[in-house]
């Protein structure tokens, strides 16, 4: 099945699976170049680069609830890409700081 067809809930269930498991347990073993290690992070990242900027400042908290078919898309997407290395978490990581004034 492909990521557009599956519900709403299926998209933030695989979202969460993805930020919360999936993504901190290869930053530990295989990904040991990325930025990041802990699940709020991933799911900063994602979020973040979903609405160009700081989420919370576009969805309200929890986010995982608020999100639409479309947007929990992308995130999915976006988890996918990363993890196949074709979008570079280290840039996506650094804009998400930027954004957050954690970096000049």
């Amino acid at each position: 099945m492909r990521n557009a067809e599956l519900t709403p809930e299926e998209l933030v269930s695989y979202y969460i699976e993805m930020t919360k498991e999936t993504m901190p347990q290869l930053a530990n073993t295989t990904h040991k170049n990325w930025p990041v290690r802990n699940d709020h992070c991933f799911q900063r990242i994602i979020l973040d680069t979903l609405f160009g900027g700081i989420w919370y400042d576009h969805l309200p908290r929890p986010a995982y609830k608020h999100l639409s078919h479309e947007q929990a898309l992308q995130a999915v997407n976006l988890c996918n890409d990363i993890i196949a290395g074709t979008v570079d978490l280290v840039a996506l990581n650094r804009q998400s700081l930027l954004w957050r004034g954690k970096l000049r």
